[in-house]
């Protein structure tokens, strides 16, 4: 037989893998897979990294010996022919992406032909009329922070900093003539978590993957940058290169929890840079050049260089993270562990009514089941726009907090504080389900801003905010310190022409003269500076004046 292309009906086929989903996996095993067809308006109705059933037909097709041969195997090939997919998201929040481009701003999304109804998306009015009644409480921040991750004691200021996280702001597409070419400002937050082991930070991630409404949860040690972005294979019908998502890109429009933070590679590191601030993921592998989406929150937890928080070291000493990739969090919370026995007694008393059965702790305020379904409905219905009110006050506000350093040069606030400004007022404001954003929706934000910055930024020897030390790493005072240093070393060492010194003689010559405490390495970066301007040379040992 023959094809005759012109009189042929063509239809679009698509294969899928459906992969076990991680809690229903055997203790030990890897997830199996199944490979899936789907034909016609049925094509690309799931995607990668939701979760589903499918109802299907599992068929068997011969595998041929040879192409031109009629000759079969004795093995069959199997798949499952799908009839009907739907998504199960029972207890989890839905992305704003579920029900198309409802609330008239400009989306990047492009509902499919065949869309499949939810459970969570076809709430009665009589559930609608009660989430509303829900946003009317007066106390409605307190107790949904209240209701996030409730076996977790105390801890007020970081749940509220994720509870906005899992609200999120407007995403905004801007156009091509406003702007002088196609541009789109991101509306995810990243949250970062920093602390003392034992001060339950994996259990707000582990909660947070639970109901977000998709995406990855990894660790530092595990991931490599290939499991994060995307990689490379053949795909064994076709022949062909194909790419497989990562991390990342299964998180698209989710939240993906990264815990271990500070023991990821380097590689895979780097990759996070352009994923957090563009939300993008640029591949360039095999001939396959493209970019992904991975519009998606990052929320990371990491630990301390020596696994116990040094308060007299910077955070960015203090934990083992390029300063580039922590300015793109837009909130730090330094979760520490203060030995207290009136609040010890308490936390202590919380963890044992967890663990007895005729006791059972109070229950939350908001039911979880609820609390999803409010953000989902705030998520998919709610596109706040800032009042001039608001933004006068943003305004106010991001030169208020530029104006702490005074006269001694010292950046207190970056641009990108003002961005996450914005993001954290328009998700306190989706929060209300207000379609404005007023000023006390700024002030809330100001105060999780100034909360993080106050422990985050803090420069531990002068006791003010110096965003210098999130930025380059070093604060404004060090800088200092560092050209008074190489001022007087210069002076030191230019009658001392032609001579060499050794290093330790120095930092002890140095040590006499100021009576402080100076270390070997506050030496080498004055060294440096004088190293640039061609009057010394720098061995490993020595210096030698030029």
């Amino acid at each position: 037989m023959q094809i005759i292309h012109n009189r042929c009906h063509y239809v679009d086929k698509q294969i899928i893998r459906l992969q076990e989903a991680p809690e229903h996996m055997p203790e030990g095993e890897t997830p199996q897979t199944v490979s899936m067809l789907t034909w016609h308006n049925m094509v690309d109705v799931a995607k990668p990294g939701d979760r589903v059933e499918v109802t299907g037909i599992y068929r068997a097709i011969p595998v041929r010996v040879n192409p031109r041969m009629r000759t079969v195997r004795s093995l069959y090939k199997t798949y499952v022919d799908i009839v009907h997919v739907r998504k199960v998201d029972k207890g989890r929040l839905q992305n704003e992406a579920d029900k198309g481009n409802e609330g008239g701003e400009a989306e990047d999304v492009v509902a499919p032909a065949f869309q499949e109804d939810n459970e969570l998306n076809n709430a009665s009015e009589k559930r609608r009329e009660e989430l509303l009644e829900l946003s009317k409480r007066p106390n409605l921040y307190e107790e949904l922070a209240d209701a996030l991750a409730p076996s977790i004691w105390e801890m007020t200021d970081v749940k509220k900093g994720v509870l906005l996280q899992l609200f999120g702001a407007t995403h905004k597409q801007i156009d091509k003539e406003a702007a002088g070419g196609s541009s789109r400002k991101r509306g995810d937050l990243n949250v970062l978590l920093v602390g003392d082991p034992g001060t339950s930070k994996s259990q707000l991630l582990q909660y947070v993957h639970k109901v977000a409404p998709r995406g990855i949860y990894t660790s530092g040690k595990g991931s490599s940058a290939v499991g994060l972005t995307a990689y490379v294979t053949r795909d064994p019908e076709t022949n062909q290169f194909v790419l497989e998502s990562g991390a990342l890109v299964l998180s698209d429009r989710g939240v993906c929890c990264i815990d271990e933070f500070d023991k990821m590679n380097d590689g895979a590191r780097s990759i996070l840079h352009e994923a957090m601030e563009q939300q993008t993921v640029s591949v360039a592998k095999a001939g396959i050049i493209c970019t992904l989406n991975a519009r998606t929150s990052v929320l990371a937890a990491a630990n301390p260089i020596s696994s116990k928080y040094d308060a007299a070291q910077s955070v960015v000493d203090n934990i083992n993270l390029p300063p580039s990739l922590i300015s793109r969090f837009d909130l730090i919370y330094l979760i520490l562990d203060k030995p207290n026995e009136a609040t010890d007694a308490q936390l202590a008393a919380h963890l044992v009514s967890l663990y007895r059965l005729d006791q059972q702790p109070a229950p939350a305020p908001v039911a979880q089941r609820t609390l999803m379904e409010y953000i989902s409905y705030a998520r998919q219905q709610v596109h706040p726009k800032i009042s001039d009110d608001a933004a006068e006050q943003l305004v106010n506000t991001y030169v208020q907090m530029r104006s702490l350093g005074g006269n001694r040069k010292i950046i207190t606030a970056t641009p990108r504080q003002l961005e996450s400004l914005i993001r954290l007022s328009e998700a306190h404001a989706r929060m209300r389900l207000s379609k404005t954003v007023d000023a006390d929706d700024v002030a809330e934000a100001e105060r999780l801003m100034k909360a993080s910055l106050q422990t985050a930024a803090m420069d531990p020897k002068t006791g003010t905010i110096d965003m210098d030390l999130i930025t380059t790493g070093r604060s404004a005072n060090a800088r200092d310190m560092s050209n008074r240093l190489a001022s007087m070393l210069r002076d030191k060492l230019l009658p001392r022409q032609g001579s060499s010194v050794v290093l330790a003689d120095l930092q002890r010559e140095m040590q006499e003269d100021t009576g402080m405490d100076i270390s070997i390495g506050e030496v080498r970066d004055a060294l440096a500076h004088l190293e640039r301007e061609s009057v010394v040379r720098v061995t490993r040992n020595s210096v030698t004046v030029m």
